[in-house]
């Protein structure tokens, strides 16, 4: 239901795509992590082109001229991929050409010593979180090393987890255990955006992206919330897997039990939990008007299916049909999950009960400053 109440039709196709990135990225020795759930939206084509993949994808475009590795060593920076500069300003005196001429194949054997390092430690692919130097850039071409600049510090932190490298702050040659390693990085179009592909085909990863595709941007929102709350979904699946009938059958069951139990409740308290229990009724409702349906008509088709406490206890709303009708909701295979529902409730009447033990209202009262004049605004003022 998580899933089905932001795109309706959807529901099966993404839950298999969310079920498909989350079981490759499920951890075995600690919790698992909402955040490892990547997306990326891109326009064009239909919901149903929505596909994931084992490793990240960035909305850009690789810096050199080399677009596609495989099985590479990568080395991150979180400084440009440029030569260093001073921090103080230095003046250099040149008296003639033959200086000028030295400096500069002095400037260009540094920059050149410093990629080959690299090239001869086994990277070929540099991802940089700055600016890309041109000299840097045709050296790394020259020794068929991929650059690939990132500007989100956020979106060098999860590279890194996900190949399990370390952001280097200084341009040096990175030891093995500060190495990244992927499969294939690769430059690709999906429809007419140009994207970078850090893909890893080995079993377990740490990060997997979930590319939404969709026609406007309006429907690739609702499906990332979609998905968003299914990735939520299977994290608290990961803590508790008691689930509970949906479509409103638990919370008229509740209402029910509680009616019965302030009937047989003497004096003033039979009143407060009679209402407490057309609280619950909140929830049948909405899904009814959201629908299109006759609110009071559902509820009453409800609590006559619930009367039966054998086969009527799983009775919810069928919203697919154009009458009021009710479902068996377990045989259609509709769920709500355990902790979302005892937590929501928890802190509803909580509030509830905060609200109700004030015994104060504090009102807002007017800034300070000088009063307004009394009477209207003379017109001869103007």
């Amino acid at each position: 239901t998580s899933v089905a109440s932001k795109q309706d039709g959807y529901e099966d196709f993404l839950a298999e795509i969310i079920a498909d990135a989350c079981v490759s990225i499920m951890p075995t020795k600690r919790t698992f992590n909402v955040d490892h759930v990547r997306t990326c939206k891109i326009l064009g084509a239909g919901v149903l082109s929505t596909t994931s993949l084992q490793g990240m994808v960035f909305r850009r475009t690789v810096e050199s001229d080399i677009t596609s590795v495989r099985d590479t060593k990568i080395a991150v920076f979180s400084c440009p991929f440029d030569i260093g500069t001073t921090e103080t300003k230095g003046t250099v005196l040149i008296n003639n050409a033959d200086e000028l001429k030295n400096f500069s194949m002095d400037e260009e054997k540094l920059i050149e010593n410093q990629v080959k390092a690299l090239a001869d430690a086994g990277i070929t692919c540099v991802v940089s979180g700055g600016k890309v130097g041109d000299m840097m850039m045709h050296f790394a071409n020259k020794f068929n090393i991929m650059v690939v600049r990132l500007m989100s510090k956020w979106d060098l932190r999860r590279l890194c987890r996900s190949i399990s490298a370390t952001a280097l702050p200084n341009l040096t040659v990175p030891s093995a255990e500060e190495t990244g390693f992927c499969s294939i990085v690769q430059l690709e179009e999906v429809g007419d955006t140009t994207v970078v592909v850090f893909r890893q085909e080995r079993e377990e990863t740490a990060m997997s992206t979930i590319i939404i595709r969709g026609s406007t941007d309006n429907i690739m929102d609702d499906i990332e919330r979609a998905i968003d709350d299914g990735v939520n979904s299977v994290k608290i699946v990961t803590r508790d897997q008691r689930c509970l009938p949906g479509a409103g059958a638990t919370e008229i069951e509740l209402a029910k039990q509680l009616m019965d139990y302030g009937e047989q409740t003497a004096g003033m308290e039979q009143y407060a939990i009679k209402k407490f229990a057309e609280a619950f009724e909140v929830f049948p409702k909405i899904l009814a008007e959201n629908t299109g349906l006759k609110a009071n008509e559902v509820l009453a088709n409800m609590y006559n299916a619930h009367q039966d406490k054998i086969s009527g206890i799983n009775a919810g709303i069928n919203l697919e049909s154009d009458n009021c009708e009710v479902m068996d909701v377990v045989e259609r295979q509709i769920f709500d999950l355990y902790l979302t529902k005892f937590w929501g409730i928890k802190f509803a009447v909580n509030a509830a009960t905060t609200v109700l033990v004030v015994d104060q209202i504090i009102m807002a009262k007017q800034a300070g400053g000088p009063k307004p004049r009394q009477g209207g605004a003379d017109p001869d003022d103007e």
